[in-house]
């Protein structure tokens, strides 16, 4: 499987609006609202460019054997570097691949000493997580949505 990384603005917009009214998607993103409409596109991406604008770093594109799988990576959330991974169900159980070369990123050429996850509590199949060596490390409130944060530091 090739694995590519670009911006989301490489990426065709309804491809993205497919994907963020995905109704399984959407079961694991309480921060979703109930359309993402093609104005809703354009303000997240470009909110995701001005991280990068602002951070040096923000989410990619994945693409899978030249198809659009997802986006996700990692964005700075409360001063610590924070790691999302969307991807359309069709993808699913191809995240472990995408995961290891976003960590390789991170902890590598990117230069992270820590890297976290955060899931809303009504996500109980965290057991991956835990064999990733994700530790939990307490509660944050995003968007009036509680989150558990997880936490992987870097092994020397």
């Amino acid at each position: 499987m090739k694995i590519e990384f670009k911006r989301l603005t490489e990426v065709e917009k309804y491809k993205i609006i497919e994907l963020m009214n995905n109704p399984q998607v959407l079961q694991q993103m309480p921060l979703a609202g109930e359309s993402f409409s093609e104005s809703t596109c354009d303000q997240f991406i470009a909110a995701k460019e001005q991280l990068w604008v602002e951070h040096g770093y923000g989410p990619w594109a994945f693409l899978l054997d030249g198809k659009f799988a997802g986006w996700g990576g990692l964005q700075p959330e409360n001063g610590e570097a924070d790691l999302a991974l969307v991807l359309h169900p069709n993808h699913w159980g191809k995240g472990k691949a995408l995961y290891d070369e976003i960590i390789s990123r991170a902890f590598g050429e990117m230069g992270f000493e820590t890297v976290t996850v955060l899931l809303p509590p009504t996500r109980k199949r965290i057991k991956g997580l835990f064999r990733l060596g994700f530790k939990e490390d307490g509660e944050v409130e995003v968007g009036k949505e509680r989150f558990i944060r997880y936490r992987l530091d870097k092994t020397v």
